[in-house]
């Protein structure tokens, strides 16, 4: 179940978060790669930057109420009525998540173990994986099949950094995870519920399928083969500019620390020379105070 309007939600909701744990991720290991410790949420100063975190705060629970109240009215397939359901305890427990940063942040009193929020945060990424491909079957089911992987690498990634929070690769995985998925779940909504991108010979998925499972409907079994195979090919392409956007991303941040380093030590040789020619004019001066 889904339409082109909540794939894109999901798009705005997962890859500027992927990208922000990416940069804050690079930062704190370049700055200093020994004392790098992964946070269930990088925070930023002065505290304007963290307005996204509040607009999730806002904006999951209203997103877990959809779920709930789609769960409670709809009448359809009981496969979709319990996803609905299952979607919106994965939002629900985002939202702890998230609730207990931001209590964690502005309340010294409350105090939260972050090992715990990975937890948290891990168990409903495996919540989403076990729905993600229900009710989908041929090109459809191929789709969120790839879509699921990427959710238990979400999940893995998760898992790792609440037992071990200093895990760098892992909290990059998790980074990298969440803007692939940002970029496959869009994808997913172009490819799936609209004609104008769907594969040749195959038309958009209804948004109300009668049965169990839904797919595109394509004219020959050739279109659907060819269709499965395209979408094969598009997330290895979406891989490989994640990989090349990863690389960018790290090398860009090295280059502008290794030029501020660089400009901070010509700084201080420059104030070491000045002291040190001051420091060889002092004897002649105390000379000539000498001779007088």
């Amino acid at each position: 179940m889904g339409s082109l309007a909540t794939h894109f939600s999901a798009f705005l909701f997962l890859f500027p978060i992927g990208i922000r744990r990416l940069l804050s991720s690079f930062s704190l290991y370049l700055k200093s790669p020994h004392l790098f410790r992964s946070q269930p949420w990088h925070l930023s100063q002065p505290a304007w930057k963290n307005i996204d975190l509040y607009v999730l705060l806002i904006a999951l629970p209203i997103a877990a109420f959809s779920e709930f109240f789609w769960f409670i009215t709809f009448s359809g397939h009981p496969t979709y009525r319990f996803t609905f359901f299952l979607q919106s305890s994965v939002l629900f427990l985002l939202w702890v998540v998230i609730i207990s940063v931001v209590l964690h942040v502005n309340f010294d009193f409350f105090a939260v173990q972050e090992n715990l929020l990975f937890l948290f945060a891990g168990i409903s990424f495996l919540i989403e994986y076990s729905i993600t491909d229900q009710g989908y079957t041929g090109l459809a089911g191929r789709t969120y099949e790839l879509l699921g992987a990427l959710t238990l690498v979400s999940a893995a990634s998760c898992i790792v950094l609440s037992i071990k929070p200093t895990a760098f690769f892992a909290d990059v995985v998790l980074s990298m995870s969440l803007v692939f998925k940002g970029t496959w779940v869009l994808q997913a909504g172009l490819y799936l519920f609209s004609d104008a991108i769907a594969p040749k010979g195959c038309h958009k998925m209804p948004l109300l399928p009668v049965d169990g499972k839904s797919d595109l409907d394509c004219v020959l079994e050739e279109d659907r083969l060819r269709g499965v195979a395209l979408i094969d090919l598009l997330f290895i392409v979406h891989a490989i500019m994640i990989f090349i956007l990863n690389f960018l991303l790290f090398g860009v941040l090295s280059y502008k620390r290794n030029l501020r380093a660089s400009g901070a030590g010509n700084l201080l040789t420059a104030e070491i020379e000045s002291e040190s020619m001051l420091m060889r004019s002092l004897p002649d001066f105390e000379i000539e105070i000498s001779q007088v």
